[in-house]
């Protein structure tokens, strides 16, 4: 069920970002309302996973990848319509390449992005990349950043709403770019140690 609902998530995302290059208000606001959903339905996957004990390895790289492609396709889309400037989407898909790179060596190892077997072994890594206040703050920054833009450039607003709304969406932009950049550089320091020829094991950090 978590992981169905995490195919679902990647797929409306999808349809959303269709949805933008048709504009008009209604549509506007739809694709506002859809994006909510994704939103809601993030949070609703990993909820499902422990609630009906399907926690696993398959599920959670299930979910990050549901995550990384509907956060990059948000932002390669709002650079193709014109609403922000490339480094944003370059910097999130690079940072995502590196760390899913070397998420994917640790995995082969027996270790997983976060739980139990989590690969973060520091205290400093683990409240960076693992704790509930920094993916909390890094997922609500990056949900209200997607929402918000849309929601400034719908059409037939007053402009002043618009560049308010806007305003606050890029804000919330830069905040998240800033929490994924921070966040990524703890795998980056502590996943060297996968390269290594005497490879670590789960449990022994």
């Amino acid at each position: 069920m978590a992981n169905l609902v995490s195919l679902l998530r990647t797929l409306l995302g999808l349809l959303v970002i269709s949805l933008l290059f048709i504009h008009t208000q209604t549509m506007y606001i739809l694709c506002f309302v859809l994006t909510v959903v994704v939103i809601a339905m993030d949070a609703l996957d990993g909820y499902l996973a422990r609630k009906l004990n399907e926690s696993s390895k398959m599920g959670a790289v299930i979910d990050i990848l549901g995550d990384r492609i509907v956060e990059q396709v948000y932002w390669v889309t709002f650079l193709a319509l014109g609403w922000l400037p490339l480094w944003v989407p370059l910097v999130v898909i690079v940072r995502g390449i590196v760390v899913d790179g070397l998420r994917s060596m640790a995995l082969e190892q027996g270790f997983t992005a976060f739980g139990q077997n989590s690969m973060q072994q520091t205290k400093l890594g683990w409240l960076l990349v693992s704790s509930n206040f920094s993916r909390t703050t890094y997922a609500v920054a990056k949900a209200a950043a997607f929402a918000l833009l849309i929601l400034g450039h719908t059409p037939g607003f007053p402009l002043a709403v618009n560049d308010n709304i806007t305003l606050v969406g890029l804000i919330c932009t830069y905040i998240s770019v800033a929490f994924c950049v921070v966040r990524g550089l703890p795998v980056l320091v502590e996943g060297r140690r996968f390269l290594a020829t005497d490879k670590p094991k789960p449990g022994l950090g």
